[in-house]
């Protein structure tokens, strides 16, 4: 693959921990899909999704739990 010119290598990270981090954002992605915030999974397996034009990205399920505390929306 091609990138501004320059060969990039673009690979998959299939490891347990990876999977299994994956695996414990389905539910929320799932929620946050329906109600149409384009949720992302970011590598390492963080979640991201758009709020009011801006980009949130989490590591954990707390500190999403903490920003939803914060909004009234979800």
């Amino acid at each position: 693959m091609i990138y501004s010119g320059a060969p990039i290598c673009l690979a998959a990270d299939f490891s347990v921990k990876t999977l299994q981090a994956r695996r414990e954002w389905h539910d929320i992605f799932k929620v946050l899909k329906e109600n149409n915030f384009y949720p992302r999974i970011v590598y390492l397996a963080k979640i991201s999704f758009k709020h009011e034009r801006e980009i949130k990205t989490f590591p954990d399920k707390q500190k999403l739990r903490d920003f939803i505390n914060t909004i009234p929306v979800l």
